[in-house]
């Protein structure tokens, strides 16, 4: 493995902490936890932190961890970092020799490596501190949206200047760094429509209001939203994923539903398609006599990299990495991330860390088949680390 990393970062480790952060990974990946149920998890996370000598260790947002380390500078600025820890529902086929012994629960989103950096970046900033303290957050329930709110719930950020997290990205090899300012991924809003009619025999539509008609016409006209109303500069998707409706062919049934997701990378254009959806939805439910109930869920706003706050991670990577290592995310990322909700309240930069191997194939996030390079275990804690201590300087 150190063979494909480079110098520069494996040179910021003892040969105990790298194979601390190995061995962590690797636990953690056999042992994956659904959102909300990272007991063992934050068990093992704990023990990690504390065997370390990190001593301020405290349990907050349910099944989460905030560890705080001092700096060497009274009164210097305070900088979080944060890692998610929770796994999905999928049964994992990657062969690895530590795959997941939980049927159907699998870490193929790569927050198994992400609570390591964050374990690696508080070794790192334990053995040689930053100029402010660092407060790292190790979050659960990344996967329902539902863990970042906890975590500012708690207070345990206040008082923070900036906040920094990343996710591996195997559309990026071990050494590559993405870190920009502005938008880095999009907002998700989930909706349910149901549509409500009146039933009657398909022999005999006229004294019905069929909703399965209204449900086609529907799931056609919310595809209109990007093409028709959304400005064509901006990024956007109306995807319907999920329809449900009637029970036998001969029978028109009372009603009929309907699932789907938003995404946008704005608040405006976030905005008017959830305003389209909406007034699409009662519309259309009144054009062939039926009532529409529209409820949303899953809400997370988009994630927007500050400028201070990619600036600081830009200039991390480059004492980590060199300059030639921070490359541009180049197709706009439209996938969701409770992140937004940090950034909402405070500058900071999500990044993205490559974690192809020389040579590998791409593989999507949230396939039975992913896995982050194991490479860049040890570049994902120094880059974080790095952040912390160039942010943390006195302006």
């Amino acid at each position: 493995m150190t063979d494909s990393i480079p110098d520069a970062v494996l040179a910021r480790f003892t040969a105990a902490e790298a194979s601390l952060l190995i061995d962590l990974r690797r636990d953690l990946h056999a042992h994956p936890e659904l959102s909300w149920k990272e007991v063992r998890t934050q068990d093992r996370l704990e023990a990690a932190l504390r065997g370390a000598g990190i001593s301020d260790v405290r349990r907050i947002a349910r099944t989460g961890l905030v560890a705080r380390i001092p700096g060497r500078v009274e009164g210097a600025p305070v900088i979080a970092l944060r890692g998610d820890i929770d796994a999905l529902p999928i049964h994992e086929a990657t062969g690895l020799s530590y795959a997941s012994l939980t049927d159907g629960v699998m870490h193929a989103c790569g927050h198994d490596v992400h609570a390591s950096w964050a374990v690696g970046a508080a070794l790192l900033l334990h053995r040689t501190p930053a100029d402010g303290d660092a407060i790292v957050v190790l979050q659960p329930a990344e996967e329902v949206g539902q863990g970042a709110t906890e975590v500012l719930d708690s207070g345990a950020l206040d008082g923070v200047r900036a906040i920094f997290g990343a996710h591996v990205d195997r559309r990026f090899e071990v050494g590559q760094v993405v870190a920009q300012a502005g938008p880095l991924a999009a907002s998700t809003d989930s909706f349910t429509i149901t549509l409500t009619g009146a039933g009657a025999h398909g022999a005999r539509p006229h004294e019905a209001a069929d909703p399965v008609v209204g449900l086609a016409a529907l799931v056609t006209a919310l595809q209109t939203i990007i093409s028709r109303r959304l400005d064509p500069a901006q990024p956007g998707v109306v995807t319907v994923g999920m329809v449900r409706s009637g029970t036998a062919p001969n029978i028109i049934p009372e009603s009929a539903i309907l699932r789907g997701t938003v995404r946008a990378t704005t608040s405006a254009a976030r905005d008017l398609i959830v305003g389209e959806v909406d007034r699409l939805s009662f519309a259309i439910a009144a054009a062939h006599r039926l009532q529409a109930a529209v409820a949303w869920g899953e809400r997370t706003p988009p994630v927007v990299n500050s400028p201070d706050g990619a600036h600081w991670a830009v200039e991390a990577a480059v004492r980590v990495l060199g300059a030639d290592a921070v490359v541009p995310l180049g197709t706009t990322n439209m996938g969701g991330e409770d992140f937004a909700f940090y950034l909402e309240r405070m500058p900071g930069c999500f990044l993205r860390i490559g974690a192809r191997e020389r040579g590998g194939e791409v593989i999507a996030a949230h396939s039975p088949r992913f896995f982050p390079a194991e490479e860049s275990l040890l570049v994902g804690a120094a880059v974080l680390a790095e952040c912390a201590r160039v942010a943390s300087r006195d302006a």
